[in-house]
């Protein structure tokens, strides 16, 4: 776990693209002190979620990670922190750390999914200084296009546009 002793460093999303090489979604942590940046590939889905919810794009109906944002408050428990604890054979882990009372619940996730509610629920997303050092990308050679600045509405909302439908019910049995 990245909790024992490691340098725990905040990082805020800086960018949401798109990996010209596989066409997948990539979701680009930026450390807030720093240039070092964490490329996250993830799927269309979370990447709608994260980028619907910094669009501040809402819907009559809660989706999923609108949803777990609820069941959280409901119970009365909130998330303190998210955490990208790893990565392993080019899978990343993350962990959600939810505090109801004097408990502590921690919540293996999906970084992706673990990003798109943080958003939502105004949690510091928290990564050590090794993965950072580990990944620190030159994101500009591998196709991957980081934004300047914070994301923009118009071209999330192309994103958005662009998207397949049917990207969001793939699976692999």
């Amino acid at each position: 776990m990245a909790g024992n002793g490691a340098n725990m460093l905040q990082v805020r999303v800086a960018h949401l693209g798109l990996d010209r090489t596989t066409n997948t979604p990539v979701v680009i942590l930026q450390e807030n002190d720093g240039q070092r940046v964490l490329p996250i590939w993830i799927g269309p889905a979370e990447a709608s979620a994260i980028a619907m919810e910094l669009a501040g794009v809402k819907f009559s109906r809660p989706l999923t990670h609108d949803l777990l944002k609820q069941v959280i408050v409901g119970l009365g428990a909130e998330l303190r922190k998210v955490i990208i604890t790893q990565v392993k054979d080019n899978t990343y882990f993350a962990e959600l750390h939810v505090y109801r009372g004097d408990t502590v619940i921690q919540i293996d996730a999906r970084p992706s999914d673990s990003i798109a509610l943080a958003l939502r629920l105004k949690a510091p997303i928290l990564t050590s200084e090794t993965l950072l050092e580990l990944t620190s990308v030159d994101t500009s050679e591998s196709g991957i296009q980081p934004g300047t600045g914070p994301l923009d509405a118009d071209s999330l909302k192309s994103y958005l546009q662009n998207l397949d439908p049917e990207d969001f019910g793939k699976f692999t049995p």
